[in-house]
């Protein structure tokens, strides 16, 4: 029986990979993929073309950093970091899904 996987829901990327650095720390590109959907309960996949441009994009806005390093693996890959001004930016698009997730309870709680 196979598991059908979910999209990530449109502008909620950066959110996720902001707050997995967040709460994780310093990661890489895959481990940053992998653990967004271990959280999701495998519900999300993201694949190499979802994460890499969403961290490139986090990056030159400021809001994470790079650094290259050795993974366990041996091989030489980026770490990605939460910078000061993302954890503003982490604090704003939290407050951004809370009002968008308000705003659709209230039509899906609305009488008819």
């Amino acid at each position: 029986m196979s598991r059908q996987h979910a999209d990530v829901p449109y502008g909620t990327l950066d959110l996720l990979v902001l707050k997995t650095l967040e709460t994780m720390g310093e990661m890489n590109g895959y481990r940053i993929a992998r653990r967004i959907e271990q959280v999701s309960g495998d519900a999300l996949k993201l694949s190499q073309g979802a994460i890499y441009p969403a961290l490139i994009r986090l990056e030159q806005e400021g809001w994470i950093r790079a650094r290259w390093g050795i993974s366990e693996t041996n091989r030489k890959v980026k770490f990605y970091s939460l910078t000061k001004a993302g954890r503003k930016q982490l604090e704003a698009e939290v407050r951004k899904w809370e009002q968008a997730n308000a705003l659709v309870a209230r039509f899906l709680e609305a009488a008819p």
